[in-house]
């Protein structure tokens, strides 16, 4: 009787289980789903793009249409982020055509790209123009410093030959512009990638980014310490990075 019993309990068991995986799965899914939306990356910079998100038992399917081929790979890398996702496939298609690497077109797309990313500059009030691979900024800058350093980040895109930097300083009591914004660590990791990628200086280092709670950590290998103080400076001002744990080895 007791090794009936035994085994009914077993039984019983195994069932409850077994219908309480799919529904935890189907929570996760949500969880995911309902995250990327709401997301700092797919709230601000593709609030324009109409992407579809769905996740099963973690493997997230990107489809729709995007704006640009930068959004595309944002896409993926925020949501590749986000707890509990095992793979992301991209299926997301380009609304217009990609401009031929090394273009001015897509100069001008790379540096306004990076210039987003960065909060001690100002994307909105910069204008971007590319001619033979020379770029020309115009607009506002609030400070001389801000100036330098907008010439600097566009200077380091690759691609990029020289910097006409024509802004005018503005001086205003500007605040880094994503003071008070709550930016999630998916975003985040999501931005310092594709900010690696752009830049000249740090496309060729292999790294792993992870953010949590605002703090990064970046590992992998530096060919010096030049280089990685390098990476250290341009993730710590990424939009909402809050401090930066450099991980990473110097070959």
């Amino acid at each position: 009787m007791k090794k009936v019993l035994s085994i009914s309990r077993i039984v019983a068991a195994v069932t409850v289980l077994a219908f309480s995986m799919p529904v935890h799965a189907a929570k996760t899914d949500d969880r995911i789903e309902s995250t990327a939306k709401q997301s700092y990356v797919f709230k601000t910079y593709l609030k324009n793009d109409d992407i579809k998100i769905k996740s099963s038992e973690g493997v997230v399917t990107l489809s729709g249409v995007v704006s640009e081929e930068s959004h595309k790979a944002l896409a993926s890398d925020t949501v590749a982020s986000l707890p509990g996702v095992k793979s992301v496939d991209n299926k997301l298609e380009v609304k217009t055509v990609n401009p031929p690497t090394g273009s001015d077109e897509w100069l001008i797309t790379k540096v306004k790209t990076t210039l987003l990313f960065h909060g001690s500059v100002s994307a909105a009030k910069t204008e971007v123009l590319a001619k033979n691979g020379i770029v020309t900024l115009r607009g506002e800058a609030a400070t001389q410093a801000q100036k330098e350093l907008t010439t600097e980040y566009a200077r380091d895109i690759k691609g990029v030959k020289d910097v006409n930097n024509e802004m005018i300083v503005k001086k205003t009591n500007q605040q880094k512009r994503t003071v008070g914004v709550k930016i999630d660590d998916a975003s985040i990791t999501a931005q310092v990638k594709i900010s690696l990628l752009n830049h000249h200086s740090t496309s060729a280092i292999h790294t792993s980014v992870t953010t949590k709670k605002g703090v990064v950590a970046v590992s992998g290998k530096a060919a010096n310490q030049a280089e990685k103080d390098l990476v250290s400076k341009l993730v710590a001002d990424i939009n909402g990075v809050k401090r930066v744990s450099n991980q990473m080895t110097i070959e």
